[in-house]
């Protein structure tokens, strides 16, 4: 490895900048993108004029593919790419999608969607997996280089809505210049990862797969026919439902999607405890990592809002004004990374802290104060709804502290659940396990974009009804999860 491990100031692998700067610019594109999908499909008169139902139903099945395609961009890199080529093919897959989707025509729009859904595929996954290769097994430094890493990813999350929603919501520009400036994100990244690639050294450049090896050569062909023949089924399906031959609608696609989502994984854990061979303990653990799926799920189908629900309040029903000046809708989407990298070191701190004093709260019980905490953001939507409905205008603050809520509530679950996941996960079967975890978030995003289809513009009574259930579905959720704390954890084992 000739330049991988070459060390920076700050002691760390000199690859880490290369992958910092394109993974942050890469989100830059992903979030700006993302903040302004749901207000372009809405609108009438620059945008597709979609009723809510339909576009935050697209919203939730983009989401969720994003997720979804992480599986097979592993596989890809590991058995075909290797992980630096898939990273650098991604990101330009990812740069075509927003440039076509910054091109004024319908058929492209969709187009657009499934070449950053195919990008980001090949690219997140990958990324992430060169930064762990770049230490050795048991390198003290490893968790502080995630931990920086993590941090370019929220520095380009709350960058991006910022640019991407000032051009995007401008009568001046329009849409397409926003969708064009998360292009150029994604170009910038491009051109940093190819300028510094040599940092990399070998890290993530060969797949596992030999191709000078006829057998493996032969293993490889077989490989890209199958990726060939499943890309060629996705564009048909898609070709199909564009042209109505396949009369579905978003919401009906959504729908279909959730159960069918649902019904995978529900046969994976029905195999694994009839035929993978599970001792007592591990068929406990994989218990709980049922439960912490569920709990995921539902989270998320909550959290996920960010970019739908809350995103359309933030435009319909937010007062803005400062002065003369009106804040993009698409700001409030900078929030959640602001928040993660002000408040990430406090939790970071709080749990080992408390760890010392024998007091670190367990893993059921993380669960269900992330479940709180995002009960209580929907909790003070309730309070702006109810507002609303009376014909006056929230002020930003209450959008603010329902983004403070739902990020405290993201810190509380998210990396716990990862982490859990890997701990409880039977050794053989790890790998799938995460695949897992990304369906749970897959689920959620659906769901997500289901809900938000309920909030309708031309029944504002209804809102605050509609946000008491998602407080009373999130809250009994993190109940049940504080109730059953103890039970969980004798599934658990010492994994707990």
């Amino acid at each position: 490895m000739t330049g991988a491990r070459a060390p920076l100031p700050s002691g760390h692998p000199a690859g880490l900048r290369t992958l910092f700067f394109t993974e942050l610019w890469e989100r830059f594109s992903y979030y700006g993108m993302r903040a302004l999908l749901v207000l372009f499909l809405v609108d009438a008169g620059s945008g597709m004029g979609l009723d809510d139902q339909a576009a935050t139903a697209i919203y939730g099945l983009y989401t969720a593919a994003v997720y979804i395609v992480a599986l097979p961009g592993g596989w890809i890199a590991d058995r075909l790419l290797g992980a630096q080529r898939a990273v650098w093919i991604g990101g330009i897959i990812i740069a075509v999608g927003h440039f076509t989707l910054a091109l004024p025509a319908t058929p492209t729009f969709f187009a657009g969607l499934l070449f950053i859904i195919a990008g980001t595929g090949l690219l997140k996954p990958n990324i992430s997996a060169v930064v762990g290769e770049l230490y050795a097994s048991g390198d003290p430094r490893r968790d502080a280089g995630f931990t920086l890493f993590y941090m370019g990813i929220n520095l380009g999350a709350g960058i991006g809505p910022l640019i991407c929603s000032t051009l995007g919501e401008s009568e001046r520009f329009g849409w397409h210049y926003g969708f064009a400036a998360a292009g150029v994100g994604m170009v910038i990244g491009l051109a940093f990862f190819r300028a510094t690639r040599s940092r990399l050294g070998s890290v993530g450049l060969h797949p596992t797969l030999d191709a000078t090896d006829p057998v493996q050569a032969a293993l490889i062909r077989s490989g890209w026919r199958r990726v060939a023949l499943a890309t060629g089924l996705v564009v048909v399906l898609a070709v199909l439902i564009g042209t109505g031959t396949l009369p579905l609608t978003p919401a009906e696609l959504a729908r279909g999607s959730a159960w069918a989502i649902g019904i995978l994984a529900a046969a994976y854990f029905t195999w694994l405890f009839l035929f993978g061979r599970l001792d007592r303990q591990e068929k406990q653990r994989v218990a709980v990592i049922i439960v912490l799926f569920l709990g995921a799920a539902t989270f998320w189908s909550g959290f996920e809002q960010a970019g739908s629900s809350l995103n359309l309040f933030a435009e319909r029903y937010t007062d803005r004004m400062i002065g003369g000046f009106e804040i993009p809708a698409g700001w409030f989407q900078s929030l959640n990374p602001v928040f993660v990298i002000s408040f990430a070191p406090v939790f970071a701190a709080l749990w080992v802290g408390l760890a010392r004093r024998g007091l670190n709260p367990s893993t059921p019980a993380k669960f269900g104060l992330g479940l709180l905490l995002l009960a209580a953001g929907f909790g003070v939507m309730l309070g702006a709804a109810t507002l609303v409905a009376a014909g006056q205008q929230a002020l930003p603050a209450w959008l603010i502290f329902t983004y403070l809520f739902h990020t405290l509530g993201e810190l509380a679950l998210s990396p716990v659940g990862l982490s859990a996941t890997t701990r409880l996960a039977p050794r053989r079967f790890v790998g799938q396990m995460m695949g897992i975890w990304f369906l749970a978030a897959s689920v959620g995003n659906i769901l997500a974009g289901l809900f938000a289809g309920q909030f309708k513009d031309d029944v504002l009574a209804d809102m605050p009804g509609l946000y008491l259930q998602i407080v009373l579905m999130t809250a009994g959720a993190g109940m049940l999860f504080l109730v059953f704390t103890r039970p969980i954890r004798r599934l658990m084992g010492d994994a707990g």
